[in-house]
């Protein structure tokens, strides 16, 4: 299998992977294989009061919006997951209305490809003016591309942001010009949902909005590696010579040589072996000493379906004089560490924890809020959903006194980094 192939790339002696061969990955391009029209020309129905042609301009029929689609999408430069938010509008035309699930239906046909936004609001608003022949269609998507850093740079600044935001449009009939007074109608609809005309990407920027663009040409990848993720755009339909898809495997397996096992793990077992008398003695009052370090940035590779997930790691320990022994960005290395590897959430949490209990003493508490994409993009597909998990060590294990403390001080963190 391809995906076999990829992850040839990152396994060494010391490293195996539970990878399910079987795992139906090809079913985030389920779009490939769908047609509009098996979708639009069964859910159109006629509506009396809308007269042939006259649509908004007539006095009836006017304006129809769907907000709020979430949709999710492969970036065609990195095959990196976005995140989209559609809002598609249509005026009516030929006395007849569609579906209004339709709309959704036909966006994520589209979606479920390898896009960028530009394109896909293009292919989403061609599409249904096409399958419905209205009187004009627009498309809003407000997109977010997870902006995954690479293993150096997390070391070195761990304030990278999550995600990079861009909105993106597409018109045709009446809203094939982007001034006309029906777009006026459009937003407005939308202004209390945070959308602005000032952010909305048109096409003649020339920009490129995925980060792996601004980190420059890729450097060699492993030839292998590339080959296969060439098979893999080849079977889905894709020209791997296409000029937008001619750098993408060299982009995806540099980012996904991130998680190759290094050798850092020896430089930090001697450090921590020379921290481990650092530990808080035992006796007084121990909920009186209770520190943290929060919002610890965490970014990782969820070995199951081989797709990013990211967060805030929050570590409570014991201090008796309140005193971080080693400071924050050693604590910050351990969870990069931890977190630049295939992995599983409820293994990492647990693995920081066992890890700076050896320099913050053996009383630990661990909490990692991540959103998953593997959760978003395929099985429930809901979007804001998050997963916490966490690891308690010595008295934290048995004091839900000190425990209830540590975790009512947590900050709102929201959507866990993003």
């Amino acid at each position: 299998m391809f995906i076999v192939s990829i992850v040839d790339g990152l396994e060494d002696s010391c490293f195996k992977l539970p990878f399910d061969s079987s795992l139906p990955y090809f079913a985030l391009y389920e779009g490939y294989k769908q047609k509009v029209n098996d979708i639009v020309h069964g859910a159109l129905f006629p509506e009396a009061g809308l007269e042939g042609g006259s649509g908004q301009a007539g006095g009836v029929g006017g304006l129809v919006i769907v907000r709020d689609l979430d949709l999710f999408s492969y970036c065609e430069s990195c095959l990196l997951p976005f995140q989209v938010k559609c809002h598609v509008g249509y005026v009516p035309s030929g006395k007849r209305v569609v579906g209004l699930s339709k709309l959704s239906r036909v966006a994520d046909i589209f979606a479920k490809r390898l896009q960028s936004p530009q394109r896909l609001a293009d292919e989403v608003c061609t599409a249904l003016q096409h399958g419905i022949k209205p009187t004009g269609v627009a498309v809003v998507l407000q997109c977010m591309h997870i902006h995954f850093p690479n293993f150096e740079s997390a070391f070195l600044d761990s304030t990278s942001q999550g995600w990079v935001k861009i909105t993106a449009t597409s018109g045709s009939g009446v809203f094939e010009d982007g001034n006309a007074d029906v777009w006026t109608d459009f937003w407005s609809l939308l202004k209390f949902r945070g959308i602005s005309i000032d952010n909305a990407h048109r096409r003649s920027s020339g920009q490129s909005w995925c980060p792996s663009q601004s980190c420059g040409m890729p450097g060699q990848a492993n030839s292998a590696m590339t080959n296969a993720v060439n098979s893999i755009l080849k079977s889905l339909g894709e020209d791997p010579l296409r000029e937008e898809l001619v750098e993408t495997p060299s982009r995806f397996v540099k980012w996904f040589m991130n998680f190759r096992n290094s050798n850092l793990e020896m430089k930090l077992n001697g450090f921590v072996r020379s921290r481990i008398d650092t530990r808080s003695p035992q006796g007084g009052n121990f909920n009186d000493g209770i520190c943290s370090e929060l919002n610890l940035s965490f970014w990782s590779q969820c070995e199951h379906h081989l797709l990013p997930f990211q967060g805030v790691v929050h570590i409570g320990y014991h201090s008796s004089d309140g005193v971080n022994p080693v400071g924050r960005p050693l604590v910050q290395s351990v969870v990069h560490f931890y977190g630049f590897k295939l992995q599983v959430q409820e293994r990492v949490t647990r693995q920081i924890a066992e890890t700076v209990s050896s320099f913050l003493g053996e009383d630990i508490i661990v909490v990692v809020e991540a959103n998953h994409t593997c959760m978003i993009s395929r099985g429930i597909e809901k979007f804001g959903s998050n997963t916490a998990t966490f690891a308690v060590l010595g008295r934290f294990s048995t004091d839900p006194v000190a425990r209830a403390k540590f975790l009512q001080s947590l900050p709102d963190s929201g959507s866990a980094g993003r």
